[in-house]
């Protein structure tokens, strides 16, 4: 059987979000795993897009509940995926997307052994701090954080099935690389 369970990680400002919206924007089918947030709603979100919007408490009682097929608490917020959302797409047998973390890739992995993993690098750090700084939706010590967090996950690149450098001015050619790798799995 095809695989049609693809989690697309990176570094925070790797491109990730940007990357899914131009697949879509460029017509290729897909099912997409909405991850569920605490973090606050930033100007241009709204509920379902980027992420379902939770607060802390519900989110904890979900843990509990064994709501997750993962999760993790990520710069002070918690982010998981939930099974009703995941087991939903899967259900469609159609292409499935699921972006997350690193931490979250890993465990959905574990789970899901045939998920490809599509890991989102960016040239250089310097180039990710300028991308995080540009966002202007970060702190200096998140952004410090953040950049801190993405020299660990740069440095085990050998985990991941496929890797895709997301250059500065070539998003088109992340694109068509990942759209390769979709297409082919």
């Amino acid at each position: 059987m095809k695989n049609n369970l693809f989690i697309i990680s990176g570094p925070s400002a790797s491109g990730k979000d940007t990357i899914i919206k131009e697949l879509k924007k460029q017509g290729v089918k897909f099912q997409r795993v909405i991850t569920t947030s605490t973090r606050p709603m930033r100007q241009g979100e709204k509920q379902g897009s980027p992420y379902w919007f939770i607060s802390k408490e519900d989110f904890e009682d979900l843990i509990k509940e064994d709501k997750f097929v993962e999760w993790a608490l990520v710069y002070g917020n918690y982010y998981g995926t939930q099974k009703k959302d995941l087991d939903r797409c899967l259900k469609t047998g159609q292409l499935v997307i699921l972006k997350v973390d690193p931490q979250g890739a890993r465990s959905i992995k574990h789970k899901f052994p045939s998920a490809k993993i599509i890991f989102i690098i960016p040239p250089d750090l310097e180039t990710l701090e300028k991308r995080l700084k540009l966002r202007g939706k970060d702190s200096p010590e998140s952004i410090k954080r953040r950049l801190e967090k993405a020299k660990e996950e740069l440095e085990n690149l050998n985990q991941w099935d496929y890797l895709v450098l997301n250059e500065q001015g070539k998003l088109d050619k992340a694109v068509e690389e990942v759209k390769r790798i979709l297409k082919g799995a």
